[in-house]
């Protein structure tokens, strides 16, 4: 019944590196892969002043208060 000191060394190794494995497999597929994202330069305000733009959105809220 008794094994050989060098064997359970070896089983614990075996067992610790596959759940070092495992470890490692979940920690990478935890981490998203995302690519790198291009922040575009704001554009200058109108020299006259104005900042408003009528933009789609904003004339989809014009549609939406139609009545």
């Amino acid at each position: 019944m008794n094994a050989p000191k060098s064997a359970e060394l070896s089983r614990r190794r075996l067992f610790v590196g596959a759940g070092s494995a495992g470890a490692l497999a979940v920690a990478a597929v935890a981490v998203p892969l995302t690519k790198p994202t291009v922040v575009e330069a704001p554009k200058p305000a109108p020299e006259d002043g104005g900042g408003y733009q009528l933009t789609q959105h904003v004339l989809d809220y014009y549609q939406t208060t139609r009545v």
